[in-house]
């Protein structure tokens, strides 16, 4: 049954990505000498951002201590965002010190509801076992991910219901992660930037207007290839750096080229403390979500910091102001920060 939602409030104003307002601060390597140093052509301009996706793992013990080692790790010049099961957001949100980040691993929107304002607030709280938007924003957890391929296989969300979910996160001044990727019988029959052009359009549909023209800063891109999501096997840089060129090149040619230009680019895909360094440098990809190496601290804190070898790769400098020297093996490996 299809109901038209009332609005019953005003959008709460969208965060600026600069200015957080939570309670804490979440290969087979190719030897030639263009797979190690790829040039930014129509790279992004935003600040490399490293997800944590804990799924649904974790024990109140296990959880101290993996906050314990992200805490006791140095990070510079990364936006990081942690995401842990729905028990343990406010643990996280207290402890985790700067920069670190909290988001919800899904939020919830209503089914079958019309809403012409995009903003899709419910009227009812019957829906045993979710959480909404309006909670997350009370607890003041400042992000969320959608449209993870576990949601839409296991759980059946459509593309559209993907986008309203986006939609109504934005709504209530929730910056979003929002993933897309291909199975690999997608892939194998050619299809994999068309299962990816609808993922996107169906997003942009509900968010493309202008009371979320910002969703360029605020909405994070992450391109989870299904084949590789824990399995151990990873797209090559080359099919990597193809497919982010190519959703930004659509978010140009369909949003605008001051969104492609904002939109940050991650990939995930057994992203691990081993192969991240290579595809850091790919000059779209703006960063990484992670699954299981999320869930050893000093991994993820490794990933993390191949920040500096996205910016060396690209020739951009960090935007933090500190003053921070890199160092690197001959093969552009980051060997230490200081």
């Amino acid at each position: 049954m299809t109901r038209v939602a009332t609005p019953t409030r005003v959008a709460t104003p969208a965060r600026d990505a600069t200015k957080r307002t939570t309670r804490c601060r979440w290969l087979t390597r190719p030897r030639d000498d263009d797979a190690r140093r790829r040039v930014a052509t129509n790279a992004g301009n935003g600040r490399f951002i490293v997800g944590g996706n804990w799924k649904c793992n974790g024990t109140r013990a296990s959880v101290k201590t993996l906050i314990e080692e992200l805490n006791a790790g140095e990070l510079r010049d990364v936006d990081v965002v942690v995401a842990p099961p729905f028990l343990f957001l406010d643990e996280a949100t207290e402890t985790l010190k700067a920069p670190y980040e909290v988001a919800a691993q899904n939020c919830w929107v209503e089914p079958g509801l019309v809403d012409p304002t995009h903003h899709y607030d419910s009227d009812t709280g019957a829906f045993t076992g979710e959480v909404s938007a309006e909670m997350l924003e009370d607890l003041r957890i400042p992000w969320v991910i959608l449209g993870h391929s576990e949601r839409r296989n296991l759980f059946n969300e459509s593309n559209e219901f993907v986008g309203k979910k986006v939609a109504h996160a934005r709504f209530h001044g929730l910056s979003v992660i929002v993933c897309v990727g291909e199975t690999l019988e997608e892939r194998e029959s050619g299809k994999t930037m068309d299962v990816i052009f609808a993922q996107l359009k169906a997003v942009a549909t509900e968010i493309d207007d202008k009371e979320h023209s910002s969703w360029g800063s605020q909405v994070v891109i992450a391109y989870e290839p299904i084949w590789a999501i824990g399995t151990g096997k990873v797209a090559t840089p080359e099919q990597v750096q193809d497919v982010h060129a190519k959703i930004r090149q659509w978010l140009a040619d369909n949003v605008s080229e001051e969104v492609a230009k904002a939109t940050r680019i991650q990939y995930g895909g057994s992203v691990n403390a081993g192969n991240c360094s290579e595809l850091a440098r790919l000059s779209d990809i703006d960063g990484f979500l992670v699954g299981g190496a999320s869930l050893k601290g000093d991994d993820f804190v490794k990933i993390c910091n191949t920040s500096a070898v996205h910016y060396k790769a690209i020739g951009r400098k960090p935007r933090s102001g500190s003053v921070v020297t890199y160092s690197f093996d001959e093969d552009g490996e980051l060997l230490e920060t200081k």
